[in-house]
């Protein structure tokens, strides 16, 4: 009942993405399977999978205004939980590649034997089943969150210094995974994957099936957001966001309402990026890089904070758009994201959905204008 109340009380917008976003992610991927590579009506794998990314990346923005757009948390760290979803998942895949018996261990993975390590570390066991890496990929992201978000909202600390933080967790994981020792693949991180759930990663059925699941984790990935933000829970969150000394003094705890957010939002970062590895087929320490988490921040300011329909549009729109420059001007990309960073915010502070919405209000009130007068009774 909640659930619903959220998506349909004043919401159409939501419900919209929503079955657009399923409508994109069961159409392409049946499309492609039910023509022949030859039809007009074929859609190519690489598309298939540009969608599927872009879906992944829409799923972040969703996590990132959870607590941006409606807590206030302004975090630039979550390319980190991103990272660590999809490190979780490249663990599960590598242990897919099939048994090689170094030194009487199956299932090394290639970067090991290339080091000569003589056994597989504990913390790769239990990788091998699909249901471990599945839990791992929530719960090591939220583990992270809980522990951060503990002692940074328990000392209050807010405002600039938090983003700090956040941004000084994610450049420490991104040094700390470069090293070999750590056991992740180092520079080179994780690659040439084969198989997921016994199926060929390569395949055009299993790229289709990627596509979808994207989808539907983008769909309930808004509907937990929904639920949230359209509570009681939600409405205090909007209050600690707006004057959170107030909402102290009328007996909440905000730290506590910060922290079950930033741990629910940094899960579905890591669905994310679990989602994301097996589709663009490597998984290094570059995914942890500060950059990621500030575009992160770009797309939700784009398409407009405290929406959830305005990160999913930012997202596949700056997206969209990196694709093509990267292809076609690779040297202008970063100055037109660096353009974006500054300008969104003087010219665009509420985004894309923000304007429309604007726009729409205004136009009743300017059919009130130009109406004619009504004549008076004779």
């Amino acid at each position: 009942m909640i659930v619903a109340r959220a998506l349909f009380a004043d919401n159409r917008r939501l419900v919209l993405c929503i079955a657009v976003v399923l409508i994109a992610g069961i159409g392409l991927p049946l499309l492609n399977l039910l023509t022949p590579p030859t039809s007009a009506l074929h859609v190519p794998t690489y598309v298939v999978q540009l969608v599927g990314k872009y879906l992944c990346y829409a799923l972040l923005a969703v996590a990132v205004d959870l607590v941006w757009g409606y807590c206030g948390i302004l975090t630039l760290g979550h390319g980190a939980f991103f990272a660590l979803g999809g490190y979780a998942m490249g663990m599960y895949l590598m242990r897919q590649i099939g048994s090689r018996g170094v030194y009487g261990n199956p299932l090394l993975p290639d970067f090991m034997v290339f080091l000569n390590w003589k056994q597989l570390p504990w913390f790769w066991q239990g990788f091998d089943q699909f249901w471990f890496a599945a839990i791992m990929v929530v719960l090591v992201p939220g583990l992270l969150a809980l522990g951060l978000g503990w002692f940074a909202f328990r000392s209050r600390v807010t405002g600039v210094y938090l983003s700090i933080i956040t941004q000084a967790m994610t450049f420490a994981l991104w040094l700390a995974f470069f090293r070999n020792d750590m056991g992740f693949g180092g520079n080179n991180g994780m690659t040439d994957f084969k198989e997921i759930l016994g199926f060929s990663i390569q395949s055009g059925g299993t790229r289709a099936a990627l596509c979808f699941a994207s989808a539907l984790a983008l769909a309930l990935g808004l509907v937990v957001a929904a639920s949230v933000v359209g509570s009681r829970f939600g409405k205090v969150l909007v209050g600690v966001r707006d004057a959170e000394s107030r909402v102290r003094f009328l007996g909440y705890r905000p730290e506590n309402y910060k922290l079950f957010v930033f741990v629910v939002s940094a899960m579905l970062a890591g669905v994310a990026g679990a989602l994301y590895v097996p589709q663009v087929g490597i998984i290094n320490p570059g995914e942890f890089h500060p950059a990621n988490s500030i575009e992160a921040v770009i797309w939700v300011a784009i398409g407009g904070r405290g929406t959830l329909v305005g990160p999913v549009l930012g997202a596949v729109l700056v997206n969209f758009g990196k694709t093509w420059l990267t292809g076609a001007l690779p040297e202008v990309w970063l100055f037109a994201l660096g353009a974006l960073f500054v300008f969104v915010p003087m010219f665009l502070p509420n985004g894309v959905v923000g304007l429309w919405r604007s726009r729409v209000k205004r136009a009743p009130a300017r059919a009130d204008k130009t109406a004619p007068l009504a004549r008076p009774a004779e």
